[in-house]
């Protein structure tokens, strides 16, 4: 059973930083991409960052030069590095991975269930 374990989540102040990790546990051949989405209430799902095996980016011109994503290949595991937050990057965050579960496999999707991120002004 894959899965994705989020945590660094919480409340800060305009200004401040956060880091996110999400690791993926299970049996798993490959992860090409790694990313991070997240979910205001009454708005969609929109990604944040993205990060490929070899390490390219891309992100959302909303938080391009304040968040950093980054991953470490050995652990399966993601980061996201948030500064300078704001208010309206409050909202729901979730971990994103596509994983090959064996040599054969299509990458399938998976998500973590989420690590709220509160910003107060």
């Amino acid at each position: 059973q894959v899965q994705l374990v989020e945590s660094g989540g919480g409340l800060v102040q305009a200004g401040g930083s956060l880091r996110l990790s999400c690791a993926v546990s299970g049996s798993i051949f490959s992860v090409p991409f790694m990313g991070w989405y997240r979910q205001a209430p009454g708005k969609q799902r929109e990604l944040v960052a993205r990060i490929g095996s070899g390490s390219s980016t891309n992100y959302a011109g909303s938080v391009k030069g304040r968040f950093t994503i980054s991953r470490d290949n050995a652990k399966n595991t993601v980061y996201l590095q948030m500064n300078s937050l704001k208010p309206e990057d409050t909202a729901v965050y979730y971990c994103n991975a596509q994983i090959e579960r064996t040599y054969y496999s299509a990458s399938l999707d998976y998500w973590g269930r989420g690590t709220q991120v509160t910003v107060s002004s």
